[in-house]
């Protein structure tokens, strides 16, 4: 304890890093207490009456906060800045002009820029079609009557998307002038506010059933500790690659000197796609309920029903099996073993016993491949573990901090958060946070080139 409270002090001492950190606290509290502030025409206290969204809307609304949910003019969150940042990402890939613009300070600029007008359409229609949701019954009785239809989507459409550019706006301050990572922080924020109130009623619930339901409670939270630890580890985990520098000469030609080649590694990511195969496999298991109205058939009913049911084997099957492929596919997508192989030829720095050039990009290649695979077993894993909770008696709430899309983004950004200060920490000649080694995050770099995983 008291070497924890030697930290904080140390931390606090450092008056660039006091100032982010509060500043990047005030964004965080705007931005929370902004999640509770209704849309015009909105009565607040017909909200409480209708159970909060699942499936896709669920996601939404965990990524908000619950802003969602609450008909907040936060509702949309910053959901379509990423929406709009991943489309820019993956034209890199496709159109190979943005992919020139990428590698060029004035590019990623104009990049950025474009990311802004683009999350401003993308916003206006969803906030369109957050509009209709409003109208559905579970959130009808809560629309006042004093607005006409036509005024109330106007207003709304405007509100949603100012309040979604003002959160744009606040991740990049976090990003510039805060903590870092505002996007993500602000996110995280959202999703770790719904603990408190998802253990209390898990405690209540428990509770009922006296004292051999505490009991369970423990062990809960034993595993819910374990599982943490489990996600720190797929998140941190590098396969290291050796990796050797050619004999440099340094100096004039009078006094020249030959330097010896040096050895480094480059740090393969076991999950270089992060959480998005969980995302892209939610959005798709979400799509059978759209044809639920259209067939009369029992059987059929039946089959989607099982499809849609987070907690039929049915679903977990179909459910992992995409995770593992989606994983596969996003990880191609980013990773690209050519062009990694080219920098390092352009470095002087080659594999041992590895030809530079193509041989170099196929044996980084499967060497990724390889470790892809358990990668995406254990990604899979994660991400149907709530289900599996809730099997157990977890209730759902709980259940959805046992891993899936909540505590996998929740792991990685309070990883890099903490690798950010103890940068700071070390550049001002203070300990490190760990004694056993430095915080790595999510972002490893090799001397080639920078990999973001």
């Amino acid at each position: 304890m008291k070497k924890f409270i030697e930290k904080l002090k140390n931390i606090w001492s450092i008056d660039e890093l006091r100032n982010r950190i509060l500043y990047t606290i005030i964004l965080v509290l705007v931005y929370r207490i902004g999640a509770y502030i209704v849309l015009p025409g909105i009565i607040p206290s017909e909200l409480g009456k209708n159970n909060g969204p699942t499936g896709l809307l669920g996601i939404l609304n965990m990524f908000a906060g619950g802003a969602f949910s609450k008909a907040s003019i936060f509702a949309l969150g910053v959901m379509p800045y990423i929406s709009a940042s991943i489309f820019m990402q993956l034209a890199g890939i496709v159109i190979p002009q943005v992919a020139k613009m990428q590698r060029e300070d004035s590019g990623r600029r104009k990049i950025t820029q474009y990311t802004r007008y683009l999350t401003v359409i993308v916003t206006a229609f969803q906030a369109s079609a957050y509009v209709a949701y409003l109208h559905s019954p579970a959130f009808a009785r809560a629309i006042s009557q004093d607005f006409s239809p036509f005024l109330f989507w106007l207003t709304t459409v405007i509100v949603l998307t100012g309040g979604t550019l003002f959160v744009m706006w606040m991740g990049e301050k976090i990003t510039d002038r805060g903590i870092g990572n505002g996007t993500s922080l602000i996110i995280m924020v959202g999703i770790l506010a719904r603990l408190p109130q998802s253990f209390s009623e898990e405690f209540k619930f428990k509770n009922s059933q006296g004292a051999g339901g505490l009991l369970i409670l423990l062990i809960e939270v034993a595993i819910f500790v374990a599982v943490i630890i489990g996600l720190i580890l797929l998140t941190q985990g590098v396969r290291k690659i050796p990796l050797n520098y050619a004999r440099r000469i340094i100096g004039s030609t009078n006094a020249a000197k030959e330097a010896s080649g040096s050895r480094d590694f480059i740090p393969l990511k076991v999950n270089s796609a992060g959480v998005m195969p969980i995302i892209f496999a939610q959005a798709m298991m979400f799509i059978p309920t759209i044809f639920t109205g259209f067939n009369s058939n029992q059987n059929v009913s039946n089959f989607i029903g099982e499809l849609t049911n987070p907690r039929s084997w049915v679903y977990n099957l179909i459910y992992s099996v995409m995770v593992i492929a989606f994983t596969y596919f996003y990880t191609a997508l980013i990773f690209n073993p050519t062009e990694m192989a080219d920098n390092l030829k352009r470095n002087n720095s080659f594999i041992p016993g590895v030809k530079p050039g193509e041989p170099t990009a196929h044996y980084i290649a499967t060497i990724m491949d390889r470790i892809t695979l358990p990668g995406a077993f254990f990604l899979a894993i994660a991400g149907i573990l709530p289900s599996i909770a809730q099997l157990f008696g977890v209730t759902s709430g709980f259940a959805s901090f046992f891993g899936g899309t909540s505590m996998l983004i929740g792991v990685g950004v309070i990883l890099d958060t903490l690798q950010q200060v103890e940068s700071y920490l070390l550049m001002n000649h203070y300990d490190g946070l760990m004694k056993t080694g430095r915080i790595t995050g999510r972002t490893v770099t090799n001397p080639a080139k920078t990999i973001t995983a």
